[in-house]
């Protein structure tokens, strides 16, 4: 790990980040010594410093000292955080604060190769998940809702959480898509959910190859009733999905030829 720079896994327990989540983080893979779309997640990290008025570090700082990195941790993920940094008592935030850059290195997951070949199983979480257009799309430290709904739902690969009005959002670590008819159809994020970088290299993508590309509500029904349904993050590339409830898939034509032409797990 290093902190503010330095080798080390120490943090002020006067850190904000600590105190009230107020920071912010993104999650990458790391293969072979080289950080998959560094850029894009630096992007995605100066986007959510700037919706919560944190400072973003410098890119070329972070990428310094993540080319320290990498030659000790060739293949692993790493998370990148940023918190506003030392606080004083209260809410409120300093204008004057020094925001705290974290980086932290975890060894990769070993996930089965059947949650490709065969499709992973979804569970739908009891937890909703509450409207707050600002923090929307933004991947905050405060990730309450998803440590509640992952510990529900430890039935299955991966938990589905709807919002407040039952629409269907993300999963608890995943964007979420749905292939019906030819489209590609991905729920929006405007009200909550985080937005990945993933997300966007597939919507990219199927642009690029003339799929239909819709970003709007979707509500349960509809998931259930399409044709493909996969699961997406930077670090397991992306997932079909095999069964949710009682509803199986077995055909996931458009989500392996996504995950090939994207690298797989990248």
């Amino acid at each position: 790990m290093r902190v503010n720079g330095e080798s080390g896994n120490l943090i002020s327990i006067r850190d904000r980040g600590l105190l009230y989540g107020d920071g912010v983080f993104r999650t990458l893979l790391v293969s072979e010594g080289q950080a998959l779309h560094w850029p894009l997640h630096y992007q995605k990290l100066q986007h959510d410093c700037a919706a919560l008025g944190i400072t973003c570090p410098d890119f070329a700082c972070l990428s310094a000292e993540l080319a320290g990195l990498l030659a000790e941790h060739p293949d692993a993920v790493y998370k990148i955080i940023v918190t506003r940094g030392l606080a004083q008592r209260g809410y409120a935030p300093s204008p004057d604060s020094t925001p705290t850059p974290v980086w932290d290195v975890l060894p990769l997951p070993d996930y089965p190769a059947s949650r490709i070949l065969q499709g992973a199983t979804l569970q739908l979480c009891q937890l909703r998940l509450g409207h707050q257009p600002r923090l929307a799309g933004i991947k905050h430290l405060n990730r309450l809702e998803n440590v509640l709904a992952a510990a529900e739902c430890t039935a299955a690969d991966e938990g589905l959480l709807l919002d407040s009005l039952g629409n269907v959002i993300e999963g608890t670590r995943s964007n979420v898509f749905l292939v019906s008819r030819g489209r590609l159809i991905t729920p929006a994020l405007n009200l909550c959910g985080v937005a990945g970088v993933q997300r966007d290299r597939i919507m990219d993508y199927a642009l690029r190859i003339g799929m239909v590309v819709e970003v709007r509500e979707v509500g349960l029904d509809e998931l259930l009733a399409a044709d493909e349904v996969f699961l997406s993050n930077s670090v397991f590339g992306l997932w079909p999905v095999a069964r949710l409830e009682q509803r199986r898939w077995t055909d996931f034509k458009v989500a392996l030829r996504l995950r090939a032409a994207l690298g797989g797990a990248s």
